[in-house]
């Protein structure tokens, strides 16, 4: 069977996502909740996700499996990257014609579930999908109220990666992990001292709001209230960002660089020998990179005893309310979560398998079982997940995202940042 996979442009439409998803909140499913598809009806479905050629390669390979077990459906499948994917997602929102299978990311959970966009999977659960196999606290994050609205695929943690060969060219040393956000300042002023300045030590974390969230659990403080308003102020943005104006000075990579070389990042591009970045990276990293192996490790803290750390689903399987053929999207799902053959596919690369049988097939070894051992390596830092992301929450990801590129290209202050960033808050959150 042919299968399109292509990487098309998102659109330009720019689209209020309240107002889009509500002109698809009263969604159907196209047919009775549960049972399996029928194997005499001739099927197309289409899926989507993000993401880069590996993990196409990998999911064409997958769907080529699936396919050969399911001859009656086709799977059509396109990607692109993470922030033209949501675009897209909205646009298709808005006309009512959301793919079939869609990959999904936590941050979008509530945003789009609330809004009945999303196929309810309850039913299903033990009558065409299989989730016994799912530790509950990870099937949890696909859950909203008493709905199942995506399965997760797998889970990470936060993490800091290190390239060695990299490191090696410079002669400096590596980071231990795990110590306090000085010494890892103090081991990135080091490589690009080094390295005289052609090797970069590693990228402002600042401009992540991971890393936000991170030193505020060290704090014992969530990003948001239990009432979803921001659990900082404009001020302690400010300091945040102002508090690597040092660094962004001399130690790492110049935003401007950064987007010369986009879409990869500097690690990716061997210009910086470190970066922190979600664990399910290490697939990306090491094809962007072209490195024989890569180094993970316990990112900074500032109090070794705290949980800081959470298992993060590194992403879910999501099926439209929409689609026509709910029993072979949900029949699709259950192939891409609980197949070995599919985990042995994917290894780690999607986060380790969440699902038992998953797990069972992939067999880890090399990078994939180094991120395995790297999550074992931090039980002790992990504690509870935050509650499922505030509606509008990605669009404020990359709100901070934009305007941290914004502070180390010079064009704002991290004062101006912060103010507009709340600007957009108040705009998003409706407070």
């Amino acid at each position: 069977m042919f299968n399109k996979f292509s990487r098309r442009a998102g659109s330009g439409v720019a689209v209020t996502v309240a107002a889009v998803l509500m002109l698809t909140a009263c969604g159907g499913n196209g047919g009775d909740a549960g049972g399996t598809p029928d194997p005499n009806e001739e099927v197309t479905l289409n899926f989507t996700w993000w993401g880069n050629e590996d993990r196409a390669s990998r999911y064409e390979e997958a769907i080529a499996l699936f396919e050969d077990e399911n001859p009656n459906i086709d799977v059509n499948g396109t990607f692109m990257d993470f922030p033209a994917y949501w675009e897209k997602r909205q646009t298709e929102a808005a006309g009512g014609g959301l793919p079939d299978v869609m990959q999904f990311d936590y941050s979008y959970l509530r945003q789009y579930g609330e809004n009945g966009v999303l196929l309810d999977l309850t039913e299903y659960e033990g009558n065409g999908l299989t989730t016994d196999g799912i530790d509950e606290t990870l099937m949890a994050t696909g859950r909203l109220e008493d709905q199942t609205l995506a399965v997760p695929t797998g889970y990470n943690a936060w993490s800091l990666f290190e390239n060695p060969a990299v490191l090696e060219e410079t002669g400096a040393t590596g980071y231990e992990g795990g110590t306090s956000w000085e010494d890892y300042d103090a081991y990135m002023t080091s490589v690009t001292e080094a390295s005289g300045g052609e090797v970069y030590g590693g990228t402002d974390y600042t401009g992540r709001i991971q890393n936000l969230e991170l030193q505020m659990r060290q704090e014992g403080r969530e990003l948001f209230t239990d009432e979803g308003e921001l659990n900082f102020t404009q001020e302690e943005l400010a300091e945040f960002w102002s508090s690597a104006q040092g660094l962004r000075d001399n130690v790492t990579i110049p935003a401007r660089q950064l987007e010369e070389v986009a879409p990869k990042s500097g690690f990716g591009s061997n210009l910086t020998a470190s970066e922190m970045t979600w664990s399910n990276f290490m697939g990306g990293y090491l094809g962007d990179t072209g490195a024989e192996d890569l180094t993970i490790l316990a990112p900074p803290t500032s109090d070794p005893s705290v949980k800081d750390l959470y298992q993060k689903p590194s992403m879910l399987h999501a099926v439209s309310a929409g689609t026509e053929h709910p029993e072979a999207a949900v029949a699709f799902v259950e192939f891409l979560i609980n197949s070995p053959e599919v985990g042995a596919i994917f290894g780690a690369s999607l986060g380790v398998p969440a699902s038992e049988t998953a797990l069972e097939g992939a067999s880890l070894e090399g990078p994939d079982l180094g991120v395995k051992e790297y999550l074992d390596s931090v039980a002790d830092r992990i504690g509870d997940p935050p509650a499922a992301p505030v509606v509008g929450y990605g669009a404020l990801e990359n709100t901070f995202l934009t305007l941290g590129t914004s502070i180390g290209l010079g064009a704002i202050t991290p004062e101006e940042a912060a103010q507009q960033f709340f600007d957009e808050v108040a705009v998003t959150l409706g407070s």
